[in-house]
This record gives structure tokens, C-alpha cells and sequence, in this order.
């Protein structure tokens, strides 16, 4: 097996199983379900986040993997966002009382089994939507914005950003020790790559231009670490020696 098809492949096994996705979507509709039995002023209950992207990593390789699901207030009152927060608690414990379910500012995470899920209230104006900063202030967010950006980017690139990303992800975990913020990860990924397809073609070229982008927005010399680790399991390969090369670019990407 080459280097690249082993990347291709721990790609691939980095992506939720019909049994997640099957798991997760029920959840989602039964969580909507009882949104809209529990309030009379939710206007929209719209997923976000990871998951919408098809970044998210399935919980094998990411214990703290979870689904962002946002909930529209109508707030004509002008409420801050705790007011959503605690009633968002409610709900979640009104319905899941069994589960962990806590504020983690500015969201409410609740935890099922196979999936943790952060319910974020949010409220419309002008078209425009607003979500927590913290628990005082809310900020202007545009949820579908960057998700555009990354399918054009990922279309741009012989579809292999989103993969590529998973990667990285899996990287940031286990070798970056969660150094880097996962959003960032893949906003400072998707702005270097971009137009980076004129240059190129395998993952290994990929993911060098990855680390390039994110280097100093985290430990530099663990992205150097790696860039290294990618480089030597390459002259390996060329140097005819395939198994010695798996072992090297493992060192940087393992298995899960």
C-alpha cells in the first residue's frame, strides 16, 4: 500500500457510518419534534456546523464529536441570551432527564449516546441571524456562508478538501493535543487551498499546503513535526522501501 492510498483510506474511515448518520438523523427529528411541542416562539430549528459540512468525525476518532443545532427565537423583546439558555436547559431536561445535559457558554450541550448535541438559540433580524457571544451578548453569524465557500473550495480541488480536513482533524487530536480550534482549522485550510489544485494532486501535496496554512496558528514545530514525518515517509517509498514509509507517515496520521 503507497502512502497516499493509506491517507486515502484512513480519509474514508474518518467519515460517520450509515449506523451514525441512521442514529444521529432519528435524534434530529425527535429533538425538532419536541421543540416545536415544547415553545411557541421557535420559528426555525436549522443544523450547522461540522456535521452539515460532512467534517465531523465519528466518535472513534473524536470523543468530543458533536451536532450544532440551532434554535430561532422570535425575541421582540430583545432578551438576552441566557434567557434562551436556561430555557433550552429546561427543555433538555424535561425531555431527557436521564442524559448529561450542561451549559458549556453559549450553548446547551446534551448528551445522548452516540452523539453529543449543542442546542444554540439564535434570532433573526433583518434577515440577519444572531447567536450567543456569551451569555449577555449576542453576535451576527451566517451559517450557511462558510459552508458554501468549503463545497466550492472542495469542487475546486478534485473533492478532496473536506477529506483533507478530516485528516487534519484527526492530526489535531492526536498529535496537536487539541491545540487549535476545529472551526479555525478548517477556515484557515479552506482560505490556502482554495485556488491550490493549479499545484495539487496528491494528498501528501495537500496536506503539506494544509500545514503551511495553519502553521502559525498553532505549535509550529509540531506542524513542522509533521511535514517532516510526510517528507521522509515519501523518500522512503521512493527508496523502494513501502513498509518503512506506512510506519513513518503513521507517526504523523495513525490508524483509529
Amino acid at each position: 500500500m503507497s502512502v497516499n492510498t493509506y491517507l486515502s483510506d484512513l480519509a474514508s474511515s474518518l467519515v460517520l457510518s450509515s449506523t451514525e448518520k441512521s442514529s444521529i438523523s432519528t435524534s434530529v427529528t425527535t429533538i425538532k419534534t419536541r421543540i416545536d411541542s415544547y415553545f411557541v416562539d421557535v420559528t426555525e430549528k436549522k443544523l450547522f456546523g461540522s456535521y452539515v459540512r460532512e467534517t465531523i468525525l465519528p466518535r472513534k476518532a473524536d470523543s468530543n464529536s458533536d451536532v450544532d443545532l440551532m434554535i430561532v427565537f422570535s425575541n421582540p423583546n430583545g432578551y438576552q441570551p441566557q434567557s434562551f439558555l436556561n430555557r433550552l436547559k429546561n427543555f433538555a431536561e424535561h425531555y431527557y432527564s436521564r442524559s448529561e445535559i450542561y451549559q458549556s457558554s453559549p450553548t446547551i450541550v446534551l448528551e445522548l449516546n452516540h452523539i453529543k448535541f449543542e442546542l444554540v438559540p439564535a434570532y433573526v433580524s433583518y434577515g440577519m441571524y444572531y447567536i450567543p457571544k456569551d451569555s449577555a451578548n449576542w453576535q451576527y453569524t451566517n451559517p450557511d456562508g462558510f459552508h458554501s465557500d468549503l463545497q466550492e473550495c472542495n469542487k475546486n480541488n478534485g473533492y478532496k478538501i473536506k477529506p483533507v480536513i478530516r485528516l487534519m482533524k484527526h492530526w489535531n487530536i492526536e498529535k496537536n493535543y487539541r491545540d487549535m480550534a476545529s472551526f479555525a482549522l478548517e477556515q484557515k485550510i479552506a482560505e490556502e487551498l482554495k485556488y491550490s489544485y493549479i499545484s495539487c494532486t496528491s494528498y501528501t501535496d495537500y496536506l503539506k499546503k494544509a500545514f503551511t496554512a495553519i502553521k502559525y496558528s498553532t505549535n509550529y514545530s509540531r506542524v513542522d513535526t509533521a511535514i517532516g514525518h510526510i517528507d521522509k515517509a515519501l523518500e522512503l517509498e521512493a527508496d523502494s522501501m513501502p513498509y518503512t514509509a506506512l510506519e513513518e507517515i503513521k507517526k504523523a496520521f495513525p490508524g483509529v
